[in-house]
């Protein structure tokens, strides 16, 4: 049977243009079909999108919401497309609304320790302009080169500072947003405590635009620390006995800005990619930075890493050879996923069941002759184990899938969740169920009915 359409595709393209005219609007070219699935879509999504609308305003952002009101369109919201759970792939027939350009730093404060920003500023690109004045932005996802601030609000991006500065959701004082209807609206604001109202702003932290559209964030700058950080690698014999020594560093009061893992697969994986000897001897490597405290800090690290029997602690105040550790941990994910296709996970458990979790994943593999390389934020409790299997198989098998489904029971278990920092998207949106349970799951489909009630903004991300 024919469908028969009121508008062809050519009249709601010029509609478009009309609503949006500062915008660069592509179709069907090579920057629509760059945008439309940045190789992180599942192969039964095909992202035949409409069109790749770049806004550079809020009125671009209002016109395009109405034209698909009007036609009952699907928006799917991006800005630096770094997803890496399906969660700004374009949806066939859909509108991507790209907010990339809109990338200006409209002020840092140092008065009130804060900058404003539009939502396609890069997250590294604002610490480089917090630090010229003598401030830094804290939160430090591994994208933090290429992800913007409005997609690390949209998804409460993390990142190796987040046992002691918070997650992006901690760092958010204000957003603006637009709305599904076209109104833009203005939560929180420049104070450091907010009592008054519902706190709408964090509902809209992590949201994956599926609320509305981010057009304005304020976040939280911090004074650069007196003193030399210290930055150290220390060895285990295994991944649980370094979460133990997470455990004692986080008990001790020297609150370090990280505390990073990285089991004995991975550390050989850099050592293929970089040319390095760390692997040797050892199964398990902390990375920790301390930046306060001084000579008493480090001392108390070091006597703590001793009495819970690390290796080879090594400690450098050197900003060459800091950089050089620091680098280990950057470089992680090239150094694993060059090792074959694979599946990287994102679950985080309370902080004292992390030596569970370790041991658990290490029996996984074991189990199901999987090959598991685990990191990850420990001083979180947040853990990062990439499956892989063999670049010349596309598809992942049986095997590794299972081994994925059992760690997530087991964070759920621990009374942890299955996605500590990286969203839901659409790779995870089918465990609301499990995770939330129903009545919670519920409550999240009446808030997205509340907000968006055509239901256009982002479809089936976040929530099934």
């Amino acid at each position: 049977m024919a469908i028969f359409t009121a508008y062809d595709n050519s009249e709601i393209l010029a509609a478009l243009q009309d609503a949006a005219p500062h915008a660069e609007i592509h179709i069907d070219d090579k920057i629509a079909r760059e945008h439309s699935a940045n190789g992180n879509a599942q192969r039964e999504i095909a992202g035949k999108i409409l069109a790749y609308v770049a806004v550079s305003d809020v009125a671009d952002i209002q016109g395009v919401l109405k034209i698909a009101r009007q036609y009952h369109m699907p928006v799917v919201p991006q800005s630096a497309d770094t997803s890496t759970v399906i969660g700004s792939d374009g949806i066939n027939g859909s509108l991507i609304l790209s907010t990339a350009r809109m990338n200006r730093i409209k002020e840092i404060s140092k008065g009130d320790l804060l900058a404003v920003v539009e939502p396609g500023v890069i997250n590294g690109d604002l610490d480089k302009a917090a630090r010229a004045q003598g401030l830094f932005y804290a939160p430090d996802p591994g994208s933090k080169p290429i992800s913007s601030i409005g997609g690390n609000a949209a998804t409460n991006a993390g990142g190796m500072s987040t046992v002691k500065y918070g997650a992006t959701t901690d760092n958010v004082l204000g957003l603006k947003v637009v709305l599904a209807d076209g109104r833009e609206i203005k939560l929180g604001g420049r104070t450091y405590k907010h009592a008054f109202s519902y706190d709408l702003t964090h509902l809209f932290v992590g949201s994956e635009g599926t609320l509305g559209i981010i057009t304005e964030v304020t976040v939280k700058l911090n004074p650069i620390p007196i003193g030399t950080p210290v930055v150290g690698i220390a060895y285990f014999d295994n991944m649980t006995a370094l979460a133990k020594g997470v455990e004692d560093l986080r008990l001790s009061g020297i609150y370090p800005v990280m505390l990073e893992a990285l089991d004995g697969l991975t550390v050989a994986a850099l050592d293929r990619y970089e040319g390095t000897h760390y692997a040797e001897g050892a199964e398990a490597m902390l990375l920790f930075w301390l930046d306060a405290g001084g000579e008493a800090s480090l001392k108390m690290a070091e006597q703590i890493l001793n009495d819970d029997h690390a290796k080879n602690i090594k400690v450098t105040s050197d900003p060459k050879e800091a950089a050089a550790i620091i680098k280990l941990r950057q470089d992680m994910l090239p150094a694993v996923f060059a090792n074959g296709q694979h599946i990287m996970e994102d679950m985080a458990v309370p902080l004292s069941k992390l030596p569970e979790m370790m041991d658990y994943i290490a029996s996984v593999a074991q189990d199901l002759n999987v090959e598991i390389y685990t990191a990850g934020h420990a001083g979180d409790g947040n853990v990062h184990p990439t499956v892989i299997w063999p670049a010349d198989e596309e598809e992942p098998p049986k095997e590794a899938l299972q081994a994925i489904r059992l760690m997530f029971r087991k964070a759920l278990a621990l009374g942890g969740t299955i996605s500590g920092e990286h969203a839901v998207g659409m790779s995870k949106n089918q465990w609301n169920n499990e995770e939330l349970g129903f009545d919670v799951d519920e409550i999240q489909h009446q808030i997205k009915g509340l907000f968006d009630p055509l239901g256009i903004l982002n479809p089936k991300r976040k929530i099934d």
